[in-house]
């Protein structure tokens, strides 16, 4: 509770609300999938690292981290900075808030629309890294812990100055995607890919990426609090 008083506190006197937009190519998002596909090749190396290594001290610290990827978090922090700007009658904190629940939001529901479709056995089951069975049951990839904790990571971090925050924010979310691994629960390109969701979710969201013209909601990069989708073609 402290961290997050501490965390809306130094976001509320240091907003940043504009930056220049990348349009992602189609190019590079085939390369971002190419990636993934690439790390697949990693997943049962790092695996057997992971859990020859995991100890008392690797469990203490991925029960620590595995939070980052609890509603305890990931709600109490967004929500909490919605309503103080709402309470302080900050509109560009109350944006921020804003945008931070959006961005959770929108790349949860991606990972769980994007995870019966894969249906990739975890690691703890023993079929190996390469077990795809669509609408099974096996729900692996992407990690969902991963996917909103980089979600919320990144909309956070765009919305400061300090890079020391900024570095806290995405190692936080980093430590959730290896608690993951080291609780045998996700493989490493699971990991990698909830971070690209979850990234990707908060970029569209703060109006920093445009993809395949789909734009920020409505009054999250303005001066508005109301949320809509806008779709050019």
């Amino acid at each position: 509770m402290k961290a997050n008083l501490v965390a809306l506190a130094l976001l509320a006197a240091t907003p940043v609300t504009s930056s220049a937009q990348h349009v992602i190519r189609w190019y590079e998002a085939g390369a971002a999938v190419a990636g993934i596909a690439v790390l697949t090749l990693l997943d049962e190396p790092v695996r057997r690292f992971a859990q020859s290594h995991r100890s008392a001290t690797t469990d203490d610290l991925a029960r620590v981290f595995r939070h980052g990827g609890q509603a305890e978090v990931y709600v109490t922090v967004s929500l909490g900075i919605l309503a103080t700007g709402l309470i302080a009658q900050r509109p560009a904190i109350t944006r921020v808030g804003a945008r931070a629940a959006t961005s959770v939001a929108l790349a949860a529901l991606t990972e769980v629309s994007v995870k019966p479709v894969i249906g990739r056995a975890r690691p703890f089951s023993g079929v190996g890294a390469f077990q795809f069975k669509p609408f099974s049951g096996s729900y692996s990839m992407p990690s969902g812990h991963t996917t909103v904790a980089f979600a919320l990571a990144a909309s956070l971090a765009d919305d400061v100055r300090s890079p020391v925050l900024r570095v806290a924010f995405y190692g936080a979310a980093l430590g959730t995607g290896l608690s993951r691994i080291n609780d045998d629960k996700h493989w490493l390109s699971d990991v990698a890919a909830g971070a690209l969701i979850g990234i990707t979710a908060a970029k569209l969201v703060n109006g920093r990426w445009q993809v395949f013209g789909l734009r920020p909601p409505r009054g999250l990069v303005a001066s508005q609090t109301m949320v809509g989708w806008h779709v050019e073609f």
